[in-house]
């Protein structure tokens, strides 16, 4: 089986409070790198920026470009400014900042190298993948490649302050890398420009991506398993994800309000055909993994948002079902995290997923569900905050019965979707209070009877 190129794994789960992310992917060349600096005092101060708050446009950041750079000024603003991150020591947490300048002179200017107190956001870089959020600490020395720094955790919070920035940016599919879990699985996407890759590109919507499960693909087969040997899923999952941000500083000493999120689009048609026999436990069947790391641009500061995605099939039975379903499942969904100063964070989950059958049998007794879904993370620079299964699925009941001259089955075929999951404790890096626990999306459960009948029972 033949991989497509996977940039990295899925990221780390929990780690410290206040998280200085890295990763461990290869440095991308055409994404931007930035450096933000606050040179008005401690970048952790409690005290108010006196300085009017700015609303800071949200944009995915400049392809292609040189490394965009950040510093902030008297005024305590975030502005452009010639640095970037040469190199990063995830265990010594040591930088090394360079100037962007072509011909720097021998002696750079102060404004060229950093100071303690400065604040560095960076999109990905050496030793960074997943991007670097840090304030420096100490002045080590100068290397050959810049001036080495020492850092220490930071937030979102102690970089915008005041500031406010609200915005969705689609995410490139050309960006996602995909890892094949099963036979059989294809990628195709398009995007503007008339540039489309893959068997089904031509047909693909601008900005989706879609991941086909070749023709009948099979389930496999393990003691205790619903599936026969004979049972199939095949069909395709299509995504047109977004990031969604905001921010707003405007409160003194924690944020008024914060989102993160993933929003989009949702559209797949899909097949299920064979025999699902009793099972107390349902089978899950990853077929394809999804990852992407894009940088939106939040003003002049680059932010790093870490998505994972994995697709699934997953069957689960009662009795033995043998059924035959085509479903076209069309819709979107919003998931992610709000902050509020006076009510904290709490969850976002929302779905206007829904469907209608294409074909429907079901023979036999007993009940079944199947589900075409994902489950996908959200996070920032390395730190995962908002987890989500968004399981769209076809459900059956079979009930049979008899009489001295035949036997038949009374079925029913109801269409559905499932959004649930939990954020977690790395949205402090925003700069708002932390909460002890994860804390559940809440379940959202909407279904709807796609079909019904009665059949005879051999």
């Amino acid at each position: 089986m033949r991989k497509l190129p996977v940039r990295h794994a899925l990221m780390a789960a929990l780690a410290t409070v206040s998280l200085l992310a890295t990763g461990c992917s290869a440095e991308t060349p055409s994404t931007p790198v930035a450096v933000s600096v606050d040179r008005t005092g401690p970048a952790d101060s409690a005290t108010p920026d006196p300085s009017p708050s700015r609303q800071l446009a949200v944009t995915a950041a400049p392809e292609g470009q040189a490394s965009a750079v950040a510093r902030a000024g008297s005024d305590g603003k975030a502005k452009k400014s010639p640095l970037k991150v040469a190199s990063y020591d995830h265990n010594s947490r040591r930088a090394v900042i360079s100037s962007t300048r072509t011909s720097p002179s021998p002696t750079a200017p102060a404004k060229d190298t950093p100071a303690v107190g400065d604040i560095i956001a960076s999109g990905p870089a050496p030793g960074a993948p997943d991007g670097l959020l840090a304030k420096v600490t100490d002045v080590a020395g100068t290397t050959a490649k810049g001036t080495e720094v020492r850092t220490a955790p930071t937030t979102l919070g102690a970089l915008l302050r005041d500031d406010k920035a609200d915005g969705t940016v689609p995410v490139d599919p050309a960006t996602v890398d995909v890892e094949p879990l099963v036979q059989g699985v294809k990628v195709s996407w398009a995007k503007a420009g008339n540039i489309h890759v893959g068997p089904q590109g031509a047909k693909v919507p601008l900005g989706s991506l879609r991941i086909d499960v070749g023709a009948s693909a099979p389930l496999p087969v393990s003691e205790g398993s619903p599936v026969s040997g004979g049972a199939s899923v095949a069909g395709f999952v299509q995504l047109a994800p977004e990031v969604e941000f905001s921010y707003d500083g405007s409160s003194a000493f924690t944020p008024d309000s914060a989102f993160l999120g993933l929003t989009g689009e949702w559209t797949s048609k899909w097949q299920l055909k064979g025999r699902a026999a009793a099972n107390v436990k349902p089978v899950r069947i990853p077929f394809a993994k999804l990852h992407a790391d894009p940088v939106i641009q939040v003003g002049p500061v680059p932010v790093v948002v870490n998505l994972d995605l994995t697709a699934y099939a997953q069957v689960a039975a009662d009795g033995s079902v043998t059924l035959d379903v085509k479903q076209n499942l069309k819709g979107g969904f919003r998931l992610g995290g709000s902050y509020t100063k006076a009510g904290g964070w709490k969850p976002v989950s929302t779905s206007d997923i829904s469907g209608t059958p294409v074909q429907a049998k079901v023979t036999a007794a007993g009940r079944v569900r199947a589900a075409l879904g994902a489950e996908a993370s959200v996070g920032l620079y390395g730190a995962v905050g908002v987890t989500a299964d968004l399981a769209p699925y076809v459900r059956g009941e079979v009930a049979a019965s008899a009489t001295p001259s035949s036997a038949t089955a009374a079925w029913k075929l109801f269409g559905g979707v499932d959004l649930s999951g939990w954020l977690q404790l790395q949205l402090s890096i925003f700069g708002t209070p932390v909460f002890e626990h994860r804390i559940p999306l809440g379940s959202l459960h909407r279904e709807w009877t796609l079909a019904q009948g009665e059949a005879s029972v051999a």
